[in-house]
């Protein structure tokens, strides 16, 4: 079987819903065993549910990836049962505005979560990885390689993610640990839809062809496409794969003339 992730061990930050909530059902379904790491035990353990009453193995775990120690101290834990295998920094915040309008609250807050979050959990998850070789995918965006309006903090955190697999892909080639990133446009999560529903209660319908339109291809990415790419790259059969960026965008960044 291609793709087959059994007898390994992977986590995914912010797993329990949209792009991360299909990672870990897709992993889970290749035989990995999959723990899931959300601010928001509840929906974590909803998530596991749905993965376990399919017949797949996961677990929910309640961290705030922003926190150094609390994030420390749950991937210990799993660890000491299992060997780690994956890493998928999943775990984000979104943000709208330019510098004029991010306030210094907002500009922490991005990056305590988007920035520090993705450095705590690699710090870590990368004394267990490399013992035997691993996988770590950071999830960036279109917004890390080109210009987006009023994308300022966003666009700084995602570009970190960017850079940080760069470094980590380079640091770590000898203990056989590839480090690679997605990178999507816009995806049809349940963010969006409240993102919607929260600004354009009237014209909602509207609202999302006008934003599926924006990408060349002519819709929104499903998280299930954002998480067979994340599957390639988490498998053996990417095994001569590292430092790379996917964008997944529908042809954004080199058809839109952005």
């Amino acid at each position: 079987m291609k793709f087959n992730l059994q007898g390994k061990t992977a986590i995914v930050t912010g797993g329990g819903s949209g792009i991360g909530k299909a990672i870990s059902k897709t992993l889970a379904e290749q035989g990995a065993s999959v723990h899931i790491l959300e601010l928001n035990v509840d929906t974590a353990q909803k998530s596991a549910n749905e993965i376990v009453a399919q017949g797949d193995s996961a677990f929910a775990h309640k961290c705030n990836v922003a926190k150094h120690s609390e994030v420390k101290h749950v991937i210990n834990a799993i660890a000491k049962n299992t060997q780690l295998d994956i890493l998928i920094n999943n775990a984000g915040i979104a943000h709208i505005g330019n510098v004029e309008n991010t306030s210094e609250e907002d500009m922490d807050k991005i990056y305590a979560v988007n920035v520090k979050g993705v450095y705590n959990c690699i710090f870590a998850t990368i004394p267990f990885l490399k013992k035997k070789g691993g996988v770590i995918l950071n999830m960036t965006s279109i917004t890390s390689s080109i210009g987006i309006k009023d994308r300022f903090a966003y666009s700084m955190s995602k570009g970190a993610a960017l850079t940080m697999m760069y470094s980590v892909a380079k640091d770590y080639l000898e203990f056989g640990i590839r480090c690679n990133s997605i990178s999507p446009a816009r995806i049809h999560t349940p963010f969006v839809d409240g993102y919607l529903k929260n600004n354009y209660p009237d014209n909602v319908e509207e609202m999302f062809e006008k934003l599926s339109a924006t990408q060349p291809i002519g819709r929104m990415g499903k998280p299930e496409e954002v998480a067979n790419l994340a599957l390639y790259l988490c498998s053996d059969e990417a095994s001569f794969i590292t430092g790379t960026d996917f964008p997944i965008d529908g042809g954004f960044i080199k058809l839109s003339g952005n």
